[in-house]
């Protein structure tokens, strides 16, 4: 069943409060389909409950991140710095986009994370497993939500989807992002005597397919409505949150459309998320699937491989539409 979430009292120019959309995996089969598809029409977004990941798995990952959060500078700059993977702070991306954060992030095959590992942890091989285990977690997750998708939207493949995700040189990343407590003056209260937020992660949508996204008791996240409008996401510790990708959005001939969401810097308590990207491998060609195709609605981009979309993103600012590089001539 889907269920609107409560909305906290956050407030923005151009924001209002809406019900997140919350699924609920547990539900019958044609049931969760349908509403999965509907959820990800409509917001691209979505609150996933009763998801079946073990608490362990998501706890011990959330104690990793904390204690390397913790180090000293000094240490932590040791795993960086981010070409891209690794540690980095405050720089996102290569074309000088800011954000009031830190990070690491991991490329999700065995390799790279036992690599990284030795640089981020004093116990490499307890990173390293905690990694592994969320990554394989968060991608059977991917996996199950798009192969759902792929019945609602009456796919006759129903592993079209997941198929990208599972291949063994699939691009899939991990990230973890860190937004310390904002530094304030008095001069910064608003008319309200309420302290500004600053943007801890500007306005973007992902690149890759699928997004699962979990993050600790501290809110900030913000979606875009497809009519422009903002809302703010009440933090669930508990559950995760699902973000359909750019390259999810052409995979379905633009009827699943890619989330636009930023994160606020928080005054008081740090937040700490998780986020895994489901992504293909980079010789994978990404093009509508022949069941979106109709008359009503023709190809609405070119094909293009996945190392090309990266290529393409890599050269554009953080907020910059890529689609628009790939949308088909009429």
């Amino acid at each position: 069943m889907v269920v609107p979430s409560p909305t906290s009292m956050m407030r923005s120019k151009k924001t209002k409060a809406l019900g997140i959309p919350a699924i609920d995996l547990s539900a019958e089969r044609s049931e969760l389909s349908e509403l999965v598809v509907k959820a990800s029409e409509e917001y691209g977004f979505f609150k996933l409950v009763n998801h079946g990941v073990a608490r362990e798995v998501i706890s011990t990952l959330e104690e990793e991140g904390r204690k390397f959060f913790a180090k000293s500078t000094a240490e932590k700059q040791h795993a960086g710095p981010a070409t891209p993977f690794g540690y980095g702070c405050r720089n996102i991306g290569r074309n000088g986009d800011m954000g009031e954060l830190e990070y690491l992030l991991l490329h999700t095959t065995p390799l790279c994370i036992s690599q990284r590992s030795e640089t981020i942890s004093n116990d490499p091989t307890k990173f390293g497993r905690a990694v592994s285990d969320y990554v394989d977690a968060a991608r059977e997750l991917s996996c199950e939500i798009l192969d759902r998708m792929a019945e609602g939207l009456w796919v006759p493949d129903k592993f079209a989807l997941s198929r990208l995700i599972r291949d063994v040189n699939s691009d899939s990343l991990l990230r973890i992002n860190h937004y310390p407590t904002k530094k304030w003056d008095p001069l910064e209260l608003d008319e309200n005597q309420t302290i500004n937020s600053g943007v801890g992660f500007g306005e973007h949508s992902d690149p890759q397919i699928l997004t699962i996204m979990r993050s600790n008791d501290v809110g900030g996240l913000q979606i875009c409505t497809h009519d422009g409008l903002w809302i703010p996401v009440p933090p669930d510790p508990n559950e995760f949150f699902v973000m359909v990708g750019d390259a999810l959005q052409v995979l379905t001939n633009g009827r699943l459309r890619s989330v636009r969401h930023r994160v606020l810097s928080n005054t008081r308590k740090a937040r700490m998320s998780i986020m895994y990207f489901g992504a293909p491998a980079l010789n994978w060609r990404i093009a509508p699937l022949p069941k979106t195709v109709t008359a009503h609605n023709p190809h609405q981009y070119i094909p293009f491989t996945w190392a090309q979309y990266k290529q393409a993103a890599y050269s554009l600012r953080l907020g910059d539409s890529r689609l628009d590089l790939f949308k088909a001539k009429g």
